[in-house]
């Protein structure tokens, strides 16, 4: 991996960890799946953020936001589901 998908990824990750709490207290959380070459995130749901109503905002105006001031590159973030992971 190159230093700079590294220095992508680490602030990606610090983004999802700023985020955790949050969702914790909910009973929810969140992880990393990948980052795309087109620079797009890919998160996956867990707990009660996979059947949360707000779980949209959530990824737009929270994670998305606090992703694009750490990393302007990234074009948007995208949930993904388990049966989507497993056959990527």
């Amino acid at each position: 991996m190159s230093t700079s998908n590294t220095k992508l990824e680490t602030s990606v990750q610090e983004a999802i960890l700023k985020l955790k709490p949050y969702l914790e207290a909910d009973g929810g959380d969140m992880e990393l799946v990948e980052i795309t070459a087109d620079k797009v995130v890919r998160v996956k749901l867990l707990g009660a953020c996979r059947t949360c109503r707000m779980s949209a905002m959530t990824m737009k105006a929270g994670l998305e936001e606090s992703i694009k001031k750490t990393a302007p590159e990234i074009v948007r973030v995208e949930a993904v589901n388990e049966v989507e992971v497993q056959l990527g």
